[in-house]
């Protein structure tokens, strides 16, 4: 019983995206693990960008120093 947890920071990932990120999901641990569908859980996490970090760094803060 596959579990597999995608976050995702909250920056207008539409209906449609996260569908086709569930599919897509699913297909690649049918076909690489050969796990059933039906048994196999996708859960897709949105995270505020001030609840996110990188490099030691708020995303905002980071971007913003990668760009400059």
């Amino acid at each position: 019983m596959p579990y597999v947890n995608i976050k995702v920071t909250r920056e207008g990932v539409s209906t449609d995206q996260k569908a086709e990120l569930i599919s897509g999901v699913t297909d690649l641990l049918v076909r690489v693990l050969d796990k059933s569908p039906a048994s196999t859980f996708v859960v897709i996490d949105e995270v505020e960008l001030e609840d996110w970090g990188i490099g030691g760094l708020p995303v905002e803060q980071y971007r913003r120093e990668a760009a400059g």
